[in-house]
Order: structure tokens, then C-alpha cells, then sequence
């Protein structure tokens, strides 16, 4: 029943979050009601993706920001955010935006912004989709990354 109501352990498929998490990482997501005024830029979360799968991603863009790559650079409301957690080496000459953040939504990207499917592709996460954020990583990838 805590499994169920309180944590669950997820397991990272595909690349799109490299390098902060490999396929194949087990990590445990805190299950809660989130409320938009807790949910931070740079928060990892569950949320149930269009396609009805639960999906990993990063909180890019808060409701009424603006968001934009430029050269492989997030701007949020034309300023660069610092994202030590992605590798730009891997990114380079890649361009979005800028789209606003509508209410009630935030805006989402794997950290391998050239090999994610994410809120560029599908728009803003509705709030109500998400189920918890990324609480720890129970088991580290292969490559000791």
C-alpha cells in the first residue's frame, strides 16, 4: 500500500534524460498532489505522457514564461539558464521557440534536448497529469554515470 500511495519505484527507458539518468536507472517518485507554486524549474517529475505512459522530464518553464533554445542554450524569458546537468557537446545547433507557458501547465525537456520527445513535441504538461517528482535513484547506470 506505501508503494501504491506514497512512492513508487520507476524505471528510466531510453536516453532522453542522459546524462543525469542512463536507461535501465531505477528511481523513486514521491506520489503527490502537486501544487503549481511548489513546482520549481529544474524539478524532475512523473507525469502521465499523451501517449498514457508515465514520462521523465525536467521542469523547463513555469506558467507564463517564455521558453526558447537557441543554439542548444535554454532562455527563459530571453535570459540563459544555467543546466550544468546537460551535456551541450551533444546538443549543439539546436533551436525552439520561444512559446509561452500557459496556465496551469508547465513546460518539460529531457536533459538530451537533441533526443528527447518532450514538451516541444507535445506542448505543456497540465498540472493534473503529474504524479510526483523524482525523489532519488535507487541503482546508479552502468557507466558510473
Amino acid at each position: 500500500m506505501l508503494r501504491t500511495l506514497v512512492v513508487t519505484p520507476l524505471t528510466v527507458s531510453g536516453d532522453s534524460m542522459h546524462p543525469t539518468f542512463g536507461d535501465g536507472d531505477v528511481v523513486v517518485v514521491a506520489r503527490e498532489l502537486v501544487q503549481l507554486s511548489a513546482v520549481q524549474r529544474g524539478d524532475l517529475v512523473v507525469f502521465e505522457d499523451p501517449a498514457g505512459d508515465l514520462s521523465l522530464k525536467r521542469v523547463v518553464g513555469l506558467p507564463g514564461e517564455a521558453v526558447s533554445i537557441s543554439d542548444a542554450v535554454l532562455e527563459v524569458d530571453g535570459d540563459a539558464v544555467a543546466e550544468p546537468y546537460v551535456d551541450h557537446s551533444r546538443i549543439d545547433a539546436v533551436y525552439f521557440g520561444p512559446e509561452t507557458v500557459p496556465p496551469g501547465t508547465i513546460f518539460v525537456m529531457g536533459d538530451n534536448r537533441a533526443n528527447s520527445i518532450d514538451s516541444r513535441n507535445y506542448g505543456a504538461v497540465p498540472l493534473e497529469q503529474l504524479v510526483g517528482r523524482v525523489a532519488f535513484r535507487l541503482r546508479a547506470p552502468a557507466d558510473g554515470g
